[in-house]
């Protein structure tokens, strides 16, 4: 009799899935929560990270009240935020009837857009669970009239309640890695009804694009938009710290560990160039007292940015002010970008790219990865793993001219490519809105 009841229940679960995708999506994601929950529990116990936007991503948190007039932007994390900093900065120009509402996966995400969209966004939390009394609390909330998500995060429930509740879905920056596509490609008679469900999926190269399409996307709904981590703009201000008839490095966002690397390999080129000079930035000044004394056992002499000092008396200038240093990479000849040589993830080297100057980072790249790639395609960015391969990097665009000035020139021709995802994602607003 048991089995005869369990059958029929099969059976039933069967025939109502077929016909309702919510009803499959939402007993697969409900269970696999159940199963995961002890889990939780026990990792959050040794990372508190983990407790970090439960309420939030479970429904559980206060109306606000935006009205009917919303646009909500995604990013899962850290990388992912920052690529929609000047996205979301222009639809606040273009849109001010609109309110703003930024969401993020990660603790991470939640505090650099904390950080960069309190005076822009009108709401900022985290994204829920992809289960379907979680979504539904969610949405009833938050009331879309429009979602765009950053890169290529699939969830089943959440674009079905979309789809049904017709919300406008966007995938935007859209991108695809071998090993998730290898993946995706296996489980296609699922990720084709998912991605069925999306208004329009626009991805950041041919390449990306072709994945998608192979894995299910709508060909007639998927497009090249290119990559919007590149919509940045050179600073209009001018540099002088007496950086003329020399050849500047620039050690950029240092962190602990990285300033002996960098300063090692630094005296050493000096040495050899003497027309080679350091603009070292490290990321917290408070480690300013630990970082002079290694510049004065290596015999650089060094000053500092707010002091006004200047490369004509000084090897190393210590860049120890506020705000400047994205301008700074206008006047050196190619840069560091720190944070790799840890588990920090890397920094934006785009910063320096827009200025057509070639960069060079360590092996830890997470928070930048996809641009770390493209770089890396050409001669324009050069990822390393040792602090040795660094010193022999850096030996070759000082020492080979022509090398240096095809790394300058790959520059110039990726932002040129890239540059223009901005304004497709403006216009896909103005023709929804």
């Amino acid at each position: 009799m048991a089995t005869y009841l369990l059958i029929t229940i099969l059976v039933l679960v069967l025939i109502i899935s077929i016909f309702n995708e919510l009803f499959l999506y939402g007993i697969l994601s409900t269970i696999l929560f159940v199963v995961m929950m002890p889990f939780y529990y026990i990792v959050r116990v040794f990372n508190k990270k983990f407790l970090y936007g439960w309420r939030e991503k479970l429904g559980f948190f206060k109306d606000p009240n935006l009205g009917d007039k919303v646009i909500m932007y995604h990013g899962v994390s850290v990388g992912e935020v920052i690529a929609l900093e000047n996205v979301i900065k222009k639809t606040k120009q273009e849109f001010p009837e609109y309110k703003l509402v930024v969401t993020t996966g990660t603790k991470t995400g939640q505090d650099i857009a904390q950080k960069k969209y309190a005076g822009v966004a009108d709401y900022i939390s985290y994204f829920p669970y992809d289960i379907p009394f979680c979504v539904f609390a969610f949405l009833s909330k938050i009331k879309p009239t429009v979602v765009l998500i950053a890169e290529t995060e699939l969830w089943p429930v959440f674009s079905y309640v979309c789809w049904m509740k017709k919300i406008p879905l966007y995938t935007i920056n859209g991108r695809m890695s071998d090993s998730t596509f290898k993946l995706y490609r296996v489980l296609k008679f699922f990720f084709a009804r998912v991605l069925s469900r999306y208004t329009k999926i626009l991805t950041q190269s041919e390449i990306d694009r072709n994945k998608l399409i192979a894995v299910g996307a709508p060909e007639e709904r998927t497009s090249v938009m290119k990559n919007l981590k590149f919509d940045i703009k050179k600073s209009s201000e001018t540099v002088d710290i007496g950086q003329d008839g020399f050849r500047v490095m620039i050690a950029g966002s240092t962190h602990k560990g990285e300033d002996e690397i960098v300063l090692d390999i630094f005296k050493e080129k000096h040495e050899r160039y003497s027309d080679v000079k350091l603009l070292l930035v490290p990321r917290h000044m408070t480690r300013l007292p630990q970082i002079t004394p290694i510049i004065d056992s290596l015999g650089l002499k060094y000053g500092f940015r707010s002091k006004e000092d200047s490369f004509i008396d000084n090897d190393v200038i210590i860049l120890d002010t506020m705000g400047e240093l994205s301008k700074m990479y206008s006047i050196c000849s190619f840069a560091f970008i720190g944070g790799s040589f840890n588990k920090t993830g890397g920094h934006n080297p785009l910063e320096a790219t827009v200025y057509s100057k070639p960069t060079i980072t360590g092996p830890s790249i997470h928070n930048f990865r996809d641009i770390y790639w493209l770089l890396s395609q050409s001669t324009a960015g050069k990822i390393v793993k040792t602090p040795a391969e660094l010193g022999e990097y850096v030996e070759k665009l000082l020492a080979d001219e022509e090398f240096y000035k095809q790394a300058c020139k790959d520059c110039e021709t990726i932002f040129q490519d890239q540059q223009g995802a901005l304004d497709v994602v403006i216009n896909e607003l103005k023709e929804i809105l």
